[in-house]
């Protein structure tokens, strides 16, 4: 069974920085694309970040993601981060990791094949 557990949300201020994390388990996590999405109050599920299998050498970000969040990974752990820096009231929303054999299916489709229950970030101004 695969189970995506995110960390990491809470309520910070606007220009804090914070640092996400999803804790996978029930599957060969490095074989696998990893993503982050968010879904603010009010909107639709959208595509924050993904990074590639094993190496993790390549990531994509939303536009609205460049300059101030960082994916990574770390397969000896099982683990995929967010790092979030200068935070804004508009990053507020429910973060969710997410898992797919295709990096595609992350960043350009947007319909990964796991999903965490996601975490929430709450950006007071």
């Amino acid at each position: 069974q695969v189970q995506l557990v995110e960390s990491g949300g809470g309520l910070v201020q606007a220009g804090d920085s914070l640092r996400l994390s999803c804790a996978a388990s029930g599957l060969t996590f490095s074989t696998y694309a990893m993503g982050w999405f968010r879904q603010a109050p009010g909107k639709e599920r959208e595509f924050v970040a993904g990074i590639i299998r094993r190496s993790g050498a390549s990531q994509l970000y939303a536009d609205s993601a460049k300059g101030r969040f960082t994916i990574s990974r770390d397969n000896a752990k099982s683990t995929v981060y967010l790092q979030i820096h200068s935070l804004k009231p508009e990053d507020t929303a429910v973060y969710y990791c997410a898992a797919d054999l295709t990096f595609h299916q992350i960043v350009e489709v947007h319909n990964p094949e796991y999903w965490g229950q996601g975490t929430q970030v709450t950006v007071s101004s």
